[in-house]
């Protein structure tokens, strides 16, 4: 899940250089990261998702 929240915060970072509101980078104002942050940061929800899952199925066997 860790790693979840993490690639919410990059892609969250990325999406925003890439849409050049956080600048200061070689990647700010490149589309393509306007395109892959997003797309981690679903990743990282569907992280957490499957992690918070696995948590409450190791519960209901206790």
């Amino acid at each position: 899940m860790v790693v979840g929240v993490l690639f919410i915060v990059l892609g969250g970072l990325w999406t925003l250089q890439g849409l050049d509101i956080v600048g200061g980078s070689v990647m700010s104002g490149v589309s393509l990261w306007a395109v892959i942050g997003p797309v981690l940061a679903l990743a990282g929800v569907a992280l957490i998702v499957i992690g918070v899952r696995r948590r409450n199925k190791g519960r209901e066997g206790a």
